[in-house]
């Protein structure tokens, strides 16, 4: 078909078509441009409504076919599916067919947006059609049933390739294996990973990585720390996201010695860890009851510059539930405890009320640490308070509990109350440790030292 010119006159001397073109000219001046010239505008224009709004509306005109496929590319790209599919059905009823390429871009579109029924509609149109779909067009089919959870679709669609003779390629078996991996189908997965070798294609760390990923959900640590000696005899570099799967593995079945080690691997290959570095470490040495190490990494990741206001307890967390960390009472304790040993009550507080809000609720310890910065920031009429609260809760206080209520009275230089506190322990039932003898020993060698001064100012 032709292309016939038409005419129009521009409304202004602005810019119709975005970046496409721009004039300068009279109202009266008219130009010519001929139906594909002013497809090709409208498709670029980047404001949708200038371009489908127009003194003309080309979709209401007879189109070539070539304008046609335009539009349909067009739509698909702006997520507009459904003009797409209308302009087909105008081109069959005029007895044209889109091209392979509009087919694909619908077939993309509407996988992409989950529309996966449609899509393999379209997909057997094109072939009912006698449009013969290329490996990409079942490679675009598969993505959307896979990115959809569609399995046994997918599957189908596999038997269908085989049928038509589609050879698979590289990127059919990374589909298929982000999606085992994604559902935990190991078998699949070992399927996935033969096939790929026995083509001869070469993986790289980023496959290397789903696999630890795979194997550690499995509780298959062992195996997939036998994939770092794979990958090197292959002479596949170790990337940051497979160092963090493994730091990640080892955290999560407390080998932590392991997990240290690959931490210092990394690092001496020049690569800077990544807050999913940090919290793997972090989330494993408060499993393991370490939690003075996962302060201190919470302290250096800090340092790292991940949060641009420590102070702010909210912005911590939101950061974290960001980064897809499942949010425990260890990972509060321990953010409650940097707060705590800076002496930020209110920080400390709002970490508590941060806890609940996520409807955990708080522990002995998470109470401790909150005590503990009422004691460090020398109110200890709030440490009081929070020790009262403990009781009311109907939580036992601990050995950790009165020493840290007395080392609060001691820091307010309120040493008569301390013999009383530590008689309360005993009564209780804790056992004092260290630090509350120590405690107490130096209230009562305070209060001698008060005695004997006031006893030499009474003869005076």
């Amino acid at each position: 078909m032709s292309d016939t010119s038409i005419s129009f006159t521009p409304r202004s001397s602005r810019t119709l078509f975005g970046s496409s073109f721009s004039w300068s000219a009279s109202h009266s001046q008219r130009f010519k441009l001929s139906k594909r010239c002013k497809t090709c505008a409208l498709a670029a224009c980047s404001d949708a409504g200038l371009a489908l709004r127009g003194k003309f509306d080309v979709e209401k005109e007879e189109l070539s076919w070539e304008s046609y496929n335009i539009l349909i590319q067009t739509h698909c790209i702006r997520g507009s599916i459904d003009k797409s599919i209308a302009l087909c059905g105008q081109m069959e009823a005029q007895g044209m067919r889109p091209s392979l390429k509009s087919y694909s871009c619908i077939i993309d579109a509407l996988g992409n947006h989950g529309r996966t029924l449609e899509a393999d509609a379209i997909f057997q149109e094109m072939k009912c059609l006698g449009v013969q779909p290329s490996l990409r067009d079942y490679n675009l089919l598969l993505r959307g049933f896979l990115r959809k959870g569609e399995l046994l679709l997918s599957d189908k669609l596999l038997v269908e390739m085989d049928n038509d003779g589609i050879e698979r390629n590289k990127e059919t078996y990374i589909l298929l294996l982000d999606a085992y991996v994604g559902s935990g189908r190991l078998e699949d997965t070992w399927w996935v990973l033969g096939e790929l070798k026995k083509r001869g294609i070469r993986l790289g760390s980023s496959v290397y990585s789903k696999l630890v990923g795979i194997y550690r959900d499995n509780g298959m640590w062992k195996k997939a720390a036998m994939l770092v000696m794979d990958m090197q005899d292959m002479g596949i570099a170790l990337d940051r996201r497979f160092y963090n799967c493994l730091i990640d593995m080892f955290c999560k079945y407390g080998e932590i010695d392991d997990a240290l080690r690959v931490f210092d691997k990394m690092r001496s290959e020049g690569l800077k860890p990544s807050i999913m570095t940090w919290n793997s470490l972090i989330r494993g040495h408060c499993k393991a009851g370490d939690l003075k190490r996962a302060v201190a990494f919470f302290t250096e990741m800090q340092d790292q510059g991940f949060y641009p206001d420590p102070k702010n307890p909210e912005e911590c967390i939101n950061a974290l539930k960001a980064e897809g960390l499942k949010l425990s009472a260890s990972i509060f304790c321990v953010l409650a405890n940097v707060y705590a040993q800076l002496g930020y009550c209110e920080e400390t507080l709002k970490v508590l009320y941060l806890m609940e809000k996520e409807g955990i609720e708080p522990n002995i310890i998470m109470l401790n640490l909150l005590l503990n910065a009422f004691g460090i920031a020398g109110r200890y009429v709030e440490a009081l308070a929070v020790f009262e609260h403990i009781k009311e809760i109907g939580i036992s206080p601990d050995v950790v509990t009165y020493t840290t209520l007395m080392k609060s009275f001691f820091r307010a230089k309120k040493y008569e109350q301390i013999p009383a506190i530590y008689k309360q322990m005993e009564l209780a039932g804790c056992t004092p440790d260290r630090k509350a003898k120590q405690t107490l020993q130096n209230a009562l060698v305070v209060l001698q030292q008060v005695k004997l001064s006031s006893e030499m100012l009474g003869h005076l």
